[in-house]
């Protein structure tokens, strides 16, 4: 029976959602994702998931956490994806890609051997961030190097955004004009009021789905540098621990790591030591 029932009230929403679905939908989540859901995101679980009861047809929440648990791998992906937080921008927290241009890529070419370079932006949500890299490459770093950035996530429907490179007009305002006209063409006739990445861009990048949790991660290569940026903030201490410390192994040392404004990796590893404002590099 739901609180509110419970209580000698009228729950007026649409599906009951208990508490004990609530901590159904908690356990199962953090099983999937890592993802450490706050007992105030109750509201922000039911308003997202009623979404995926009408669409499965399923009356009660204790139905679809059976149809879950079943392991029906495509509404797993549907779950996942209406829990996940995308909040980005291009050049978001630019003081990172300030660094990634006057520090962190021209170390990067003094040390390489092969010409070669590795990044990835772990956690990429619609693309701005990995994008946002690779133009920042294209502005520094010269022609015939060999560059690619892998863009991750788990979420398979901002992938696939990304992927795409198209966004809204609005999503570029501000942007120094050189750098808009360099990296981006304008939408004309139906796309008018949208904006695409030039391929020039896109061809830098390549994106996959991973969910950082599962293990091994699939990669073959190390990264000279790591944007592993408001990912840290979903776990719990003990996953950013056992997150951090496996990634020192896909980073190829003194490799380069920048995480969010509001996340730190105190107490959570002395593998990477800070270079700055949320600025980090491996401890060779």
């Amino acid at each position: 029976m739901a609180r509110a029932a419970q209580e000698g009230w009228k729950d007026d929403r649409e599906f009951p959602f208990t508490p004990e679905d609530f901590e159904a939908v908690r356990q199962l989540v953090g099983e999937h994702t890592g993802i450490a859901l706050s007992d105030i995101k109750s509201d922000m679980v039911y308003s997202r998931l009623t979404r995926r009861l009408r669409a499965t047809g399923c009356k009660t929440f204790s139905e679809y956490l059976e149809r879950l648990r079943s392991n029906e791998a495509e509404e797993l992906d549907h779950f996942v994806n209406a829990l996940t937080t995308n909040l980005t921008a291009f050049f978001r927290e630019e003081h990172h890609f300030d660094h990634l241009a006057e520090v962190a890529l021209p170390e990067m070419m003094a040390l390489a051997k092969d010409r070669r370079l590795r990044l990835w932006s772990a956690g990429c949500s619609t693309g701005e961030e990995a994008y946002s890299m690779a133009m920042v490459v294209r502005e520094t770093v010269p022609e015939g190097w060999d560059i690619r950035i892998l863009a991750t996530d788990l979420d398979t429907e901002v992938l696939r955004q990304a992927e795409r490179g198209v966004y809204d007009a609005g999503r570029v305002r501000g942007m120094p004009q050189t750098r808009l006209r360099r990296h981006f063409l304008r939408g004309r006739g139906a796309n008018e009021g949208k904006v695409r990445v030039r391929d020039e861009v896109r061809r830098l990048v390549k994106f996959q789905r991973l969910n950082l949790i599962d293990r091994p991660w699939p990669m073959r290569e190390r990264f000279h540098g790591v944007f592993c940026r408001n990912v840290i903030i979903y776990f719990n201490k003990q996953t950013q621990r056992e997150l951090f410390d496996y990634l020192t192994g896909y980073v190829c040392p003194p490799g380069w790591l920048y995480i969010g404004h509001s996340e730190t990796l105190w107490q959570v590893t002395e593998r990477f030591e800070p270079h700055g404002r949320t600025v980090y590099r491996l401890v060779e």
